[in-house]
């Protein structure tokens, strides 16, 4: 089966290259707001956020401003989604919840339920949605993760970050197939796939980059996670889009499980390491297409 893959260099709060309806997943890590890794990204992407983080000391009124605005900036994109989504499509979200001392004041930015909350007033209906405990190299203590805090002494202590969150919305009713539709039934999973995929909590090792460019992408989900997420939710022949294409992870699970894709990204500079990304699906793997705003 040919499939396509296609790269806008350009934001994603608008996509007027993909017309309505004709995506059937949406897969994506977007920036974390409140992770310090992904400030500079935001604040080029919108000068109130920049202008925001010059207001020292920064103040937890100022810090919510920030939150706010990072969140309706990505809340453009998942608007964008639902436009471009089929009925019946899927968005899958991978974010993290942040945690960040402000003002001498340490607390948590539960960019989760901000995300849920924002889709739902779009219109798409949440679905259960999947707890990835990402197994790290860091030190442990006998298979432990390591843990930061006041040692053992009580009340002080935080409880450590160690899960993301794969989020899922649908948009409209099911999808609709042709009775015994041979596309679908050749798109199948096993049984035991079905078992371990459908169960809330993955514990699979998250993915490092040590390439310089990507030094922002250090928390890019692992191959095995966009390859799941993509048997589970589509058909082969079916579009993927991932509006946050980084590294190129999702186009090339896509590659590999016949499906087509589009992404966007922000930094041209990344194409050359997309290219190489999805080089590792198959021999003869290109990009179809590059459009540069």
């Amino acid at each position: 089966m040919q499939v396509q893959s296609k790269i806008i260099i350009g934001n994603s709060q608008t996509m007027p290259e993909i017309v309505d309806s004709s995506v059937h997943l949406m897969l994506t890590s977007p920036p974390y707001p409140m992770i310090q890794m992904w400030d500079t990204l935001f604040c080029q992407i919108d000068k109130k956020i920049e202008h925001s983080w010059k207001e020292l000391p920064l103040k937890q009124d100022t810090a919510k401003k920030i939150y706010d605005l990072m969140h309706k900036n990505l809340a453009k994109t998942w608007k964008e989604t639902f436009r471009v989504l089929v009925e019946g499509g899927i968005a899958a979200i991978n974010i993290g919840d942040a945690t960040r001392r402000l003002d001498d004041k340490f607390q948590l930015f539960p960019n989760h339920s901000r995300i849920i909350e924002i889709c739902e007033k779009i219109g798409f209906t949440t679905l259960p949605y999947i707890l990835w405990k990402k197994l790290t190299t860091k030190p442990n203590y006998k298979g432990k993760s390591a843990f930061l805090g006041s040692g053992f002494l009580p009340p002080n202590a935080y409880v450590t970050l160690d899960c993301e969150f794969i989020l899922l919305f649908r948009k409209g009713n099911l999808r609709k197939f042709p009775p015994h539709d041979p596309i679908r039934y050749e798109s199948k999973f096993t049984k035991e796939q079905r078992d371990e995929w459908f169960s809330q909590i993955w514990t699979i090792k998250g993915t490092r980059q040590t390439v310089d460019k990507l030094e922002r992408r250090t928390a890019a989900y692992p191959n095995e996670i966009a390859e799941r997420i993509i048997k589970m939710f589509s058909t082969k022949g079916d579009t993927i889009l991932d509006p946050f294409l980084g590294s190129g992870t999702t186009m090339k699970a896509a590659i590999q499980n016949q499906r087509n894709c589009i992404g966007y990204e922000l930094e041209e500079t990344l194409l050359s390491i997309i290219q190489k990304t999805i080089n590792t699906a198959n021999n003869k793997s290109t990009i179809t297409q590059i459009i540069k705003r």
